[in-house]
């Protein structure tokens, strides 16, 4: 099954998700308990970036039993992600020391989730709710410890809060909105590339929305800042979760006012307008120069798709 397959027009990796948040069963630690010791609750395991999964032959299994977890060195914390098919699903997380247990083993290993995710070793529609368990879980282990007087803090709520036992602050997990946009102006569009990207491609231009910005002058602001290119219409697309570690993609389409562009090399290697020719080739991986755009897996990728059918309202 090829890339676009995977993840058709519309569909980028991370944003279906079928279950089923259960949120009202957070607040019973009764339950929840209950939950975890039933035969059909299953969990995903994360590692930093990894998902750890059971080798079944050719295939991998990343949906464990509560059991198949912890015999490969999950930790027994689980946070509650909810219910699929009436099944409780939980995310659990596990130390280095595990994951070093695990080299040389080939029934259950770590596998870096992106490369998974985009050549199909996990279906797609389980992407949404390993993308909920990878930011939770990350969530976890970066704010053990309470912001407003450093006590070590504990989990509640079925893992969705953490409170601090000595001040009573309560801690919630936090998700980083980002722009990305594709800019185009006539049948041109904007695309730059950064460093650490593989050899010849380019993608959307990007970047976090700041304390009291509005979605529009965040796009604004990063086009400009990043390319020199001020944009006029800012039109809303839709939204990705990526879990790295939690951010929300916002994708959107502008229109440029200018085309002479100025790279900030701070934050880009280059950035070019491509025609819609070129464009299209990239996406396909038939650019004759070897330029390529951004996976299917990846928002960026369906911004730019959509602005070639010309169902993009701004350009």
């Amino acid at each position: 099954m090829s890339p676009f397959d995977l993840f058709p027009l519309g569909q980028p990796a991370f944003v279906s998700n079928p279950i089923d948040r259960a949120a009202h069963l957070r607040f019973h630690d009764d339950k929840l308990m209950a939950l975890e010791s039933h035969p059909a609750t299953r969990a995903y395991v994360l590692y930093r970036d990894s998902l750890l999964v059971k080798r079944e032959g050719d295939r991998v299994r990343a949906l464990l039993t509560i059991d198949e977890a912890l015999k490969a060195g999950a930790n027994p914390g689980t946070i509650f992600l909810g219910l699929r098919d009436g099944a409780a699903v939980f995310g659990m997380g596990m130390s280095p020391a595990a994951a070093e247990a695990l080299a040389g083993r080939d029934d259950t290993t770590l596998t870096e989730l992106r490369g998974m995710a985009m050549q199909g070793a996990v279906p797609p529609e389980q992407l949404g709710t390993i993308a909920m368990a990878k930011s939770m879980v990350s969530w976890h282990q970066r704010h053990g410890f309470c912001a407003s007087c450093g006590t070590k803090t504990a989990m509640r709520e079925g893992g969705w809060k953490r409170e601090c036992p000595a001040c009573k602050t309560e801690h919630f997990p936090r998700t980083d909105p980002v722009v990305i946009s594709l800019v185009a102006s006539g049948d041109k569009c904007l695309l730059g590339r950064q460093k650490q990207f593989p050899p010849g491609m380019y993608s959307c231009l990007a970047g976090f929305v700041e304390a009291a910005e509005t979605i529009e002058d965040a796009v604004r602001r990063e086009i400009f800042e990043e390319s020199g290119i001020r944009c006029a219409e800012v039109t809303y697309y839709m939204t990705q979760p990526w879990p790295y570690p939690s951010s929300l993609m916002i994708g959107c389409n502008a229109r440029a006012l200018n085309e002479d562009i100025v790279v900030d090399h701070t934050e880009l290697e280059d950035a070019r307008w491509f025609s819609r020719d070129e464009a299209r080739q990239m996406l396909l991986r038939q650019h004759p120069n070897g330029l390529a755009g951004p996976h299917p897996f990846a928002i960026a990728h369906h911004l730019v798709g959509r602005w070639l059918h010309g169902t993009e309202t701004a350009g």
